[in-house]
């Protein structure tokens, strides 16, 4: 899961055969608090983009016990295009995950150890934004 600007927000690891709606409520539930400067901190999103792979009552209702609002493509449906500049920030994200040498080709037997690079090299994503926000912040004179 990632925010609107690619930053990843969680991360599972999952075995391959495995249908991405069934994650769901794993990925949802394992988005830590964002804290603020001023009132409560978020616990979740207020809404949440997916394509037709979601496109169950069960991820629907998932959401919905979350307070979250699901903005799912409809199999049979909606169009795949409409859907497109949502998909194409966690696309973007997956590729900035794969460049990592370690994470191209799954090296490691454990589930736990491979869920740990991935957690680093998002951790390492998150830096990198946050380093180059902070030179935009400061090099620019107003």
């Amino acid at each position: 899961m990632s925010e609107r600007g690619g930053i990843p927000l969680a991360v599972v690891v999952s075995a391959a055969n495995r249908n991405d709606h069934r994650e769901l409520e794993a990925v949802v539930d394992s988005v830590a608090p964002v804290k603020v400067p001023t009132g409560r901190p978020r616990r979740r999103p207020h809404k949440l983009h997916g394509d037709k792979g979601y496109d169950f009552p069960v991820c629907r209702n998932a959401l919905r016990r979350r307070g979250i609002i699901a903005r799912i493509a409809r199999r049979g449906i909606e169009s795949a295009k409409r859907l497109g500049r949502h998909r194409y920030v966690i696309e973007r994200t997956l590729e900035w995950v794969s460049r990592f040498r370690r994470l191209a080709r799954r090296y490691e037997r454990k589930a736990a150890h491979y869920a740990a690079f991935v957690q680093l090299a998002c951790a390492a994503i998150c830096y990198r934004r946050a380093v180059k926000l902070d030179l935009l912040i400061h090099n620019n004179p107003k």
